[in-house]
């Protein structure tokens, strides 16, 4: 199972529906199931526009027909070039959800201001758990400002990094 090469033949589906991949998961229990997580890039900031206009949302939304648009297509194309190999599988498409886990240098980017959880594998500073709003990401590091009594900006090596999700707020 080479998931490198399925990623690759999802993104070509998702890039050609406007979507990108988030992520893409092999499962095997009592079934065998490949997950492929798929969202909508946010509307670009225009060039011209001023810092003191609202940025556009990170949460551009991911519909049903998105999902099975996706299904279709990277079923026929994983069919084609047999990349899931042996007996049956499910394929399901998704959106990541609004606690989406965070990966990419570009996901702590586009989602500043958010509230995020971070595991660390290896404690910094103190403590392997932190919460807080992103403040983007630079030189490898994610810049988080935590929250407490008084706010502090940590920064966390992306290498160090066991676990980052988005918290939802209500």
């Amino acid at each position: 199972m080479n998931l490198e090469k399925i990623r690759e033949a999802a993104e070509r589906v998702a890039r050609s529906e406007g979507l990108e991949v988030v992520d893409v998961e092999w499962k095997v229990g009592k079934q065998r199931f490949l997950r492929v997580y798929i969202d909508r890039l946010p509307p670009a900031r225009p060039a011209d526009a001023s810092s003191e206009e609202a940025a556009p949302s990170p949460f551009a939304k991911v519909s049903h027909a998105d999902c099975e648009k996706v299904s279709q297509q990277l079923s026929v194309l994983l069919d084609v070039e047999e990349l899931v190999p042996g007996p049956s599988y499910l394929l399901e498409i998704s959106s990541p959800g609004i606690d989406r886990e965070l990966k990419k240098p570009a996901d702590f980017e586009r989602f500043r201001g958010q509230l995020a959880k971070v595991s660390t594998v290896e404690a910094i500073g103190d403590a392997k758990f932190f919460e807080g709003r992103l403040q983007g990401f630079a030189d490898g590091k994610i810049r988080m400002e935590l929250k407490g009594k008084e706010a502090r900006i940590v920064e966390i090596p992306l290498d160090a990094v066991r676990k980052a999700n988005l918290v939802i707020e209500f």
